[in-house]
């Protein structure tokens, strides 16, 4: 039987509270600190792995930071930008990531999405289908880089023995040992390796889109092409700005396809910034001018992305 106690408020007036009630503020206190208790680890990683490194960069890129004069670091100020903004490498490398993004973001997003419809019909064997084609995102980076090394191979490469067979060469061609050819060649690469990504994410957009509504057009006659344009694209338009903008970081950042493939050759050819800011760390110890190189890339891939969300957000709300 519950135990009653009596509280005198005023005068006149009492509260009657049972003893059973009296843990319940503890219980919605322990509700309300639970989920900060249990993303503790995580924020705690979070600041470990990423933002403490990357104060460590940001501070490295106002110091000359030679690791091989470990004794003989100091402060220049905004010295290392303004090297990298008169450095030709730099623009070299930017320009080489403008054409690395613009081009292997929309080539996954196409072929992702012609993709995914196909894998949206009905046809034997589509859940083998749909495994199969997570292949090459589930494949480990330097694996498809050394797959396509050896396509790409001169000698003994299936494209070049493909293409000579087809007549559409005359002899072999060295892909990734010509600068006209090296950047699209691991351009190609990255597209299939990343392709899956948009099928799979577009795939579950698809299937959250009511049949009812294809069915209503179909009975109003409506072509395939206009249900596309206004019911399919639509419905995936919240899908394709969030897989796009990741995919975006994604391609931005990678730099193991190509240094496994070409090194940033022949010469200069397939330069990115990541990968000539890591190159300089990495190659030459510079820490400073390879923060510096870093802080800025990371500026830029901040204004645009930011540029991205306002603009897709305008095209979501009208």
């Amino acid at each position: 039987m519950a135990v009653r106690r009596r509280y005198q408020l005023t005068p006149g007036r009492e509260l009657s509270v049972t003893a059973a009630q009296r843990p319940a503020t503890g219980m919605a206190l322990a509700r309300r600190v639970l989920p900060y208790a249990m993303l503790t680890p995580t924020v705690l990683a979070t600041v470990a792995i990423i933002m403490i490194p990357l104060i460590q960069t940001a501070w490295m890129s106002f110091n000359e930071y030679v690791l091989f004069r470990p004794n003989d670091i100091s402060f220049i100020g905004l010295e290392n930008f303004v090297t990298a903004l008169n450095d030709e490498v730099f623009w070299i490398s930017l320009w080489h990531t403008v054409i690395w993004i613009g081009i292997t973001v929309p080539a996954q997003l196409l072929l992702g999405l012609v993709t995914a419809l196909l894998l949206n019909q009905n046809f034997p064997w589509r859940p083998v289908a749909r495994a199969l084609v997570i292949i090459p995102w589930a494949l480990p980076s330097v694996v498809i880089a050394l797959m396509w090394v050896w396509i790409y191979d001169s000698n003994y490469g299936v494209l070049n023995d493909f293409m000579l067979r087809l007549g559409l060469l005359q002899q072999a061609m060295p892909w990734l040992a010509d600068p006209d050819t090296a950047l699209g060649a691991i351009i190609l690469t990255l597209t299939w390796q990343g392709f899956p990504f948009f099928a799979v994410m577009i795939l579950a957009g698809l299937q959250a889109i009511p049949q009812s509504y294809y069915e209503a057009a179909s009975i109003d006659g409506a072509s395939k092409w206009r249900q596309f344009l206004h019911i399919t694209l639509p419905g995936i338009s919240g899908v394709l700005v969030t897989a796009v903008l990741l995919r975006t970081i994604w391609v931005a950042n990678s730099i193991d396809v190509i240094f496994v493939m070409t090194g940033g050759g022949p010469g200069y050819a397939t330069y990115t910034l990541p990968l000539y800011a890591f190159i300089k760390a990495r190659t030459n110890l510079d820490f400073g001018y390879g923060s510096a190189l870093a802080v800025l890339f990371t500026l830029m891939l901040m204004g645009l992305v930011l540029l991205y969300l306002r603009r897709a957000g305008r095209s979501l709300q009208q």
